[in-house]
């Protein structure tokens, strides 16, 4: 396997990786040796990094992991899922676009969430750790155990995306004029129609004016319902992985 994604990488002008349980474990930094590992990816190709997090939470999650600055310059940063757009000028992060909510959309989105859990009788968890449903301007992120929830009770909530996949349902139902995606741990992702990671992935090519035929995207939510699964329709090659292990394994083969 890792012989045809070798040949694959070697024509690659642009790697484009999920962030949570891809490059780092949900909410967490990235190792030291991911970091390094990603460290010397960098010295070789362009790389992009799309999540659902917003630009606060990379800063936290994966800029803080690197001690240099170094080739900064081919790295691009895509938070929310791919509705804004970073890049680094003059020693620091510069937004390209920002495609968000207006006032009146988030309130209906917020509604809508309000009515499901009341329609379905959601079993809300007992215990929840920072805020349940987080305005990222550009998108609505709702989190069954809060933003801040321990890494080991969000991947014991729902491992098989089966509670989320009745809260999306019912969510398509009130609001189907939204894009609604699993995503993270815990997560749903909604966003204006129209606006996932695959819409992400078409504007950084356009951005870069790279092809889909030299662009690789690794994650591990490529699963249908996944908030990672739109990107398959660009027509970029797609790399599913199983968590940051299988990543660092990945581009240390590439290396």
């Amino acid at each position: 396997m890792y012989n045809d994604l070798c040949m694959a990488f070697s024509d690659a002008k642009l790697i484009i990786f999920d962030l949570d349980s891809t490059l780092a474990r949900s909410k967490s930094s990235m190792t030291p040796s991911m970091t390094e590992t990603l460290g010397h990816l960098l010295t070789k190709k362009k790389i992009a990094v799309i999540s659902g997090g917003n630009m606060s939470q990379f800063e936290l999650q994966f800029l803080g992991s690197f001690n240099t600055k170094d080739n900064f310059q081919h790295l691009l940063l895509m938070p929310t899922s791919g509705t804004r757009l970073y890049v680094y000028l003059d020693n620091g992060w510069s937004l390209v676009y920002s495609k968000d909510l207006t006032p009146g959309e988030k309130q209906k989105i917020n509604d809508a969430f309000s009515e499901v859990f009341l329609n379905i009788e959601y079993d809300a968890p007992s215990e929840v750790h920072g805020e349940l449903l987080e305005d990222r301007d550009s998108q609505i992120t709702f989190s069954a155990l809060g933003q801040d929830a321990p890494l080991d009770q969000k991947s014991t909530w729902d491992p098989d995306h089966k509670k989320r996949e009745e809260i999306v349902d019912a969510l398509q139902k009130i609001i189907p004029e939204f894009n609604i995606q699993i995503g993270g741990t815990t997560s749903i992702d909604v966003t204006a129609m129209g606006i996932n990671k695959a819409s992400g992935v078409h504007s950084i090519m356009n951005y870069l004016n790279v092809k889909p035929e030299e662009v690789i995207f690794v994650g591990d939510a490529l699963f249908p319902g996944g908030n990672d699964y739109p990107v398959k329709e660009t027509g970029v090659e797609c790399i599913k992985v199983e968590d940051p292990t299988d990543t660092e394994r990945l581009i240390k083969s590439w290396l």
